[in-house]
C-alpha cells in the first residue's frame, strides 16, 4: 500500500486533488515524528486540507482559503449530511491539533521544537482522522481502515531508530553527519559519550571521539567528555539541513 493507492481511496469521497494533498500532509506528519522534527507548518496544512475535504462532503465545494478556526469551532457540527463522527469528533480533533500548531511553537520557523508529547499526539491525531475517512470512503471497519493507515506509517523514511536503549541513524553519512543527527534526536538533552559509541559501534571509538570534539570545537555541540553534549542552537541548525537534505 502506498501513496497512490491510500491517495485512490479517498478519492472517491473527497476528490483526487485534495486527497493527494491529504495523504501527502499526512506522510509529512508521519516523517516529522520518525525524526523529532517538525516541517513546522505541516499540522496546519493537514487541518486546513481537512476541513476543505469536510466542506466538499457536505456541499460538492470548498473554499481555497477556509477561516478554519470559524468552520472548526462555529459550522462543522451543524453540518448535518456529514456523519456524526466526522463533524463531532474529527472535527473536535482537528481543533486540538490546530490548537497546538497555533499555540506550541510549531507555526513559526524558530530554532525550539515542540516536544516529543506533542508530535506524539499530532501524529496519533492525525492518523484518527485517517482511519476515520477510510472508514467512510471505503465502508471498512474502524479496524480495518486502521489497519490502511498503519501500513502507510511504518516506516516512512525513518532517518533515527530507536532499538531498545540505542538509536541508529539509519542513512549512510558521514560520522560527523550522524552525531548531527543522532544529537538531534535527544534534544535538548545530554547524550553521554557512551551512548554515542553505542549507536555508532559500527565506527571506531577514535572517530567517534574525535568528531565529538570537532562538533564542540565549532561550538555545535556543547558539553564534556565526562557528562556528554548536546546541541548548540547552531549545531540544531546544522543538524536540521542534514535532515533537510535527506527528505529531500
Amino acid at each position: 500500500m502506498d501513496k497512490a493507492a491510500l491517495t485512490g481511496a479517498l478519492a472517491p469521497l473527497v476528490t483526487t486533488p485534495l486527497a493527494s494533498k491529504l495523504v501527502d500532509q499526512f506522510v509529512q506528519i508521519r516523517i516529522d515524528f520518525a525524526t523529532k522534527t517538525l516541517g513546522r507548518a505541516s499540522p496546519g496544512k493537514f487541518v486546513e486540507t481537512f476541513v476543505q475535504c469536510l466542506q466538499h462532503m457536505a456541499t460538492g465545494t470548498f473554499e481555497a482559503k477556509p477561516d478554519i478556526d470559524r468552520y472548526l469551532n462555529l459550522k462543522l457540527e451543524n453540518e448535518a449530511s456529514l456523519p456524526e463522527s466526522i463533524r463531532v469528533c474529527g472535527g473536535r480533533i482537528a481543533r486540538s491539533i490546530y490548537t497546538l500548531r497555533n499555540k506550541r511553537n510549531i507555526a513559526h520557523d524558530n530554532e525550539v521544537d515542540p516536544n516529543t508529547f506533542d508530535l506524539a499526539f499530532i501524529q496519533q491525531a492525525s492518523a484518527w482522522i485517517m482511519a476515520e475517512l477510510f472508514r467512510t470512503a471505503s465502508g471498512l471497519s474502524m479496524q480495518e481502515a486502521g489497519n490502511l493507515v498503519a501500513i502507510v506509517q511504518a516506516p516512512v523514511n525513518t532517518l533515527v531508530e530507536e532499538i531498545g536503549d540505542t538509536r541508529l541513524v539509519l542513512p549512510d553519512v558521514s560520522a560527523r553527519a550522524e552525531l548531527l543527527l543522532l544529537l538531534h534526536s535527544h534534544y535538548p538533552e545530554l547524550v553521554t559519550v557512551p551512548d554515542a559509541l553505542r549507536s555508532l559501534s559500527r565506527r571506531s571509538a577514535k572517530t567517534v571521539r574525535n568528531r565529538l570534539r570537532d562538533l564542540h570545537d565549532e561550538k555545535l555541540a556543547h558539553g564534556s567528555a565526562k557528562d556528554g553534549y548536546r546541541l548548540t542552537t547552531a549545531g540544531h541548525s546544522a543538524a536540521m539541513r542534514e535532515v533537510s537534505a535527506l527528505k529531500a
